[in-house]
């Protein structure tokens, strides 16, 4: 029988003691009883509001086939008949398999952070490989302190590709992680004000971005932004980490990976490319100058993964928007339909920028208006009101024509924009969903982002639960009636 570890190796790895007739293999690995399945290992984390230990006997009842649990929950838990291994921290002991993991793989690893786009990079790196092997990469936004050992503890042993993407919200957290991943290929896909409420100056951001190269491969990639402000620090800091090989992708000129033609639509963009000593045309199927940019790097690494660049090229045209991340919705209004764009995940003034102009590229119906509904960008810190403002530019350069704004911090983009532009200015997103239904017409895209804290996934269920869409939405493009 086949599985992803035996029950000796989950031993031998994390270093624990079994209680019961262990399994002959597991077949995953899982934390949440939510999604477990049948043959799975099921490690009790304990979170900040949550303790896996109370999920145990869920578990079993899920069909977990072992529990990975504390030493000092034993006494609890042991009239549960499900077989244990008993460590002395659940977080550590998963952190042991995935060393495990990443040891035993023969798979080509790339590591992927940046502060916009990293999952879909990630996503985009896992479409595009999968033509060329099997493919492993994180589930979700799984980048932080247990996403990304979990992420290695589920790694096949036999895969071919393993995509990581690794986040941050402050110095020193990126190393441990990269320290573990120990990919072949490390990239930037760009250094933006995120998180500024844990770091003095962008600048810094960009040192704890380049934590990610610490962890290369003797013989490894660093792959950074040439269009970034800060490729000359990200340089630097690269050489510094000891990566020998250090490599650009551009949109513009004088690099390996650049791109020779761009033509952005409304629903796709069309490129044309040299990927090393290659010319590629491809076709990205969704649109998005950040997605283009991003394009590069993900050609970039499969070139440096060994993968047919061809081949992952073609891939991108299956590229469709994510959730939160661009995904969009055509809304049936009594009279007519409207079309939304959800960029409801997450929030920071470059990905703010990006998906504005995502919004202008757009085509509206006859009558239609391009409408952007924006909430607060949290973590900016003392930046906060100046930012904000500053979207007033990005919005005039994309043409909105009705804006709506929620939050606190947006205050200050509602005293700094035309006022004959804006709708309104609401203390929550339940403030304003009801007004902004309302007022919604034939032809109208609409827009919508925030920081998560804002919970306008809550806005985007509420408008495609209120005006189900009959026909996937698919702007026009232009020049069509």
């Amino acid at each position: 029988m086949s599985g992803l570890w035996t029950g000796d190796e989950l031993v031998e790895a994390m270093q624990a003691r079994p209680v019961g007739n262990l399994p002959e293999t597991v077949t995953g690995i899982s934390i949440d009883t939510r999604t477990l399945q049948s043959g799975e290992a099921f490690f009790a984390i304990k979170g900040d509001q949550f303790d896996g230990h109370d999920y145990v006997g869920a578990a079993q009842k899920a069909g977990a086939s072992v529990a990975v649990i504390a030493e000092e929950k034993l006494v609890a838990l042991g009239r549960l008949h499900i077989p244990l291994l008993v460590v002395s921290d659940v977080l550590e002991a998963m952190r042991k398999l995935a060393r495990a993991s990443r040891a035993r793989s023969q798979a080509r690893i790339i590591a992927v952070t940046g502060s916009v786009g990293k999952t879909s990079t990630k996503e985009m790196l896992r479409t595009a490989l999968s033509s060329c092997g099997n493919v492993h990469a994180s589930a979700a936004s799984f980048n932080n302190h247990w996403g990304v050992p979990l992420t290695l503890a589920r790694m096949p042993r036999d895969c071919d590709f393993g995509v990581f993407e690794i986040g941050m919200n402050h110095a020193g957290e990126i190393t441990p992680l990269v320290a573990m991943v120990r990919p072949h290929i490390a990239m930037i896909t760009n250094v933006a004000a995120a998180h500024l409420g844990s770091f003095s100056s962008i600048d810094e951001i960009a040192h704890a971005k380049a934590e990610i190269f610490t962890g290369l491969e003797k013989d490894g990639t660093a792959l950074i932004n040439r269009d970034d402000k800060r490729q000359e620090l990200l340089t630097e800091l690269a050489a510094k980490a000891g990566a020998r090989d250090v490599r650009y992708f551009s949109t513009g000129t004088g690099c390996q990976y650049r791109a020779t033609r761009i033509r952005e639509l409304p629903d796709s963009s069309v490129v044309e490319a040299r990927i090393g000593d290659k010319s590629v045309a491809y076709t990205i199927g969704a649109p998005g100058a950040h997605l283009v940019a991003n394009s590069l790097a993900v050609l970039a690494a499969c070139q440096l993964a060994g993968a047919d660049v061809e081949k992952c090229a073609d891939q991108l045209a299956r590229i469709v928007p994510e959730k939160g991340r661009g995904r969009r919705h055509a809304l049936s209004l009594k009279k007519g339909t409207a079309t939304l764009i959800d960029e409801s995940y997450n929030a920071n003034p470059a990905s703010m920028e990006a998906a504005l102009k995502v919004l202008a590229s757009a085509v509206t119906g006859s009558s239609g208006r391009r409408i952007a509904v924006l909430g607060d960008m949290l973590e900016l810190g003392s930046t906060s009101r100046k930012l904000h403002a500053a979207l007033k530019r990005p919005i005039q350069k994309a043409g909105v024509d009705q804006l709506w704004l929620v939050g606190a911090d947006m205050a200050a983009l509602a005293k700094a924009v035309d006022p004959a532009i804006l709708a309104g200015h609401f203390n929550s997103v339940a403030d304003a969903a009801k007004p902004l239904a309302a007022s919604l017409g034939d032809g109208d895209v609409i827009m919508v982002k925030a920081s998560n804290g804002l919970k306008f996934a809550s806005l985007v269920e509420m408008l495609v639960t209120q005006f189900p869409e009959s026909v996937p939405a698919r702007p026009k493009t232009a020049g069509q009636g």
